[in-house]
């Protein structure tokens, strides 16, 4: 591991253009940790463009570089690509993979099941977010940490470790989010941005979304579903459903929760979790998706009632 992050620091060093990426309707670590880089690269000199196919979502608008992000890559040549937390190189989306002037491709990701795509592949399973891997980078390269970049790798990484509650919250992750506070980040005024800051819309979709609660398995598995009517009838957005999945995890009793969000007419998003017990990456895999062993997701298609059915067999098989 050691090897691999001198390799790519050295890349950094040499090189003047650079792309980042993420992936498609990017979480906290997504965003905080491209973000992170961006801010890393800039300070050191760097020409930077940061894209993603999907806008940045509302909760993490108060991170520094979150109004560079552009919706379309510029016609140019870049001398690296990096891409960000992303599992399978297609879930940067088409514009992304249909465009060749990408340079040298350094993957720097976290997923078990993470293709390696890149031509430097960063991929430690025990990272807990990818942010970590901009932080092991960066600390190597002999980065002078500022608030900014410190900012974006503590939403990193507080974000995928739900606050320091999921299983994957070790050592490290302490340490560097620790690191970060003394670089300048206010503990509480970013769990006053993350957490009680939510807009009324995100309620109203909520308060559609659970009384479609659905506990199966004797109460070891529940789900919750947001349809595209419930999405209209409250003028929300798919990015408003972050966290919807954790209620049905925090009931008593249950392993694995779903979170069903319609995309289009036969046409849905799987959402897993676990309490820790169950890999629910295996559920995923099996439906051509992918995670880690507490969190993953995949697409299905068919009707609401025949995607249920799929997903609860096979939940229903393991547990």
């Amino acid at each position: 591991m050691t090897e691999i992050i001198r390799l790519i620091t050295e890349v950094l060093r040499s090189n003047s253009s650079f792309l980042i990426t993420t992936h498609e309707g990017p979480d906290g670590d997504a965003v905080g940790s491209s973000l992170a880089l961006a801010s890393f690269l800039r300070n050191i000199g760097k020409d930077v463009t940061v894209h993603y196919q999907d806008s940045v979502p509302d909760l993490y608008a108060f991170l520094p570089g979150a109004d560079t992000v552009l919706p379309h890559i510029p016609d140019r040549d870049y001398d690296v690509s990096v891409v960000l937390d992303i599992g399978e190189r297609k879930r940067a989306g088409a514009e992304f993979c249909n465009f060749t002037r990408v340079g040298t491709t350094i993957n720097l990701d976290h997923h078990l099941s993470c293709e390696n795509f890149g031509d430097f592949n960063l991929i430690d399973s025990n990272a807990a977010a990818t942010g970590i891997l901009v932080y092991r980078i960066a600390h190597a390269f002999g980065y002078d940490f500022d608030r900014e970049t410190a900012l974006c790798i503590y939403v990193a990484t507080i974000t995928d470790t739900g606050s320091f509650r999921y299983s994957n919250a070790n050592r490290e992750a302490f340490t560097v989010a620790g690191e970060m506070i003394e670089y300048g980040v206010n503990a509480w005024d970013v769990a006053e941005k993350l957490y009680e800051n939510q807009p009324q819309k995100r309620l109203e979709l909520l308060a559609k979304c659970l009384p479609t609660l659905e506990v199966f398995k004797d109460g070891q598995a529940a789900s919750v579903t947001a349809t595209t009517d419930m999405f209209s009838a409250c003028d929300a957005g798919a990015e408003l459903t972050d966290g919807f999945v954790n209620y049905p995890r925090s009931i008593r009793g249950v392993e694995v929760a779903i979170f069903f969000r319609q995309l289009e007419d036969n046409k849905f998003k799987v959402g897993f979790r676990s309490k820790g017990k169950v890999n629910v990456a295996a559920f995923s895999a099996a439906l051509g998706g992918g995670g880690h062993h507490n969190a993953a997701g995949c697409t299905v298609t068919g009707t609401l009632e025949e995607v249920k059915k799929q997903v609860y067999a096979i939940v229903e098989s393991t547990l």
